[in-house]
């Protein structure tokens, strides 16, 4: 049987692992982690409810991007403590959601309805994960007793 090596072993990563697991348990996580879920099966399949799929680069970008945001949502889910930090990826894909009408020029300009349902969608999907990984970095600060910028503890 071959256990963990080097770094895996350090007492420190085993800690912080527990914390972020520990934070991705919570109800307040465990809700940011769905709706971050829901907004990214929205963004892939959104080209098909709002009826802009004779876009076909802005359709492909909406489909990748947002089975992307749901994988990620999925991951931080089902396993916080070894994928927190890709959690960055989530805003990160949020504001690509928004911009992406005017980028993306595949079948010609976007309407009124594509860029609406991109930038209402980017926004939401954007201020989830914010609140993902600020929820996460105040409950790590919390398990290691810091108040005010003062640490409390021997973490």
């Amino acid at each position: 049987m071959v256990g963990p090596t080097g770094i895996e072993r350090h007492p420190d990563i085993a800690e912080l692992r527990q914390t972020y697991d520990r934070a991705g348990s919570t109800a307040p996580a465990q809700v940011l982690e769905g709706l971050s879920f829901l907004a990214g099966l929205y963004l892939a399949l959104s080209p098909w409810i709002v009826g802009f799929f004779r876009f076909p680069g802005l359709t492909v970008s909406n489909l990748i991007t947002g089975l992307v945001v749901s994988a990620l949502a999925l991951g931080l889910a089902s396993a916080f403590g070894r994928t927190y930090g890709m959690g960055w990826l989530i805003p990160l894909l949020g504001v690509w959601a928004l911009v992406s009408p005017w980028v993306v020029r595949g079948g010609g300009e976007a309407t009124t309805g594509t860029i609406w349902n991109n930038v209402v969608t980017g926004i939401v999907i954007f201020a989830l994960g914010a609140a993902a990984l600020g929820m996460a970095q105040v409950y790590r600060r919390h398990e290691r007793g810091e108040r005010s910028g003062h640490r409390l503890g021997n973490w």
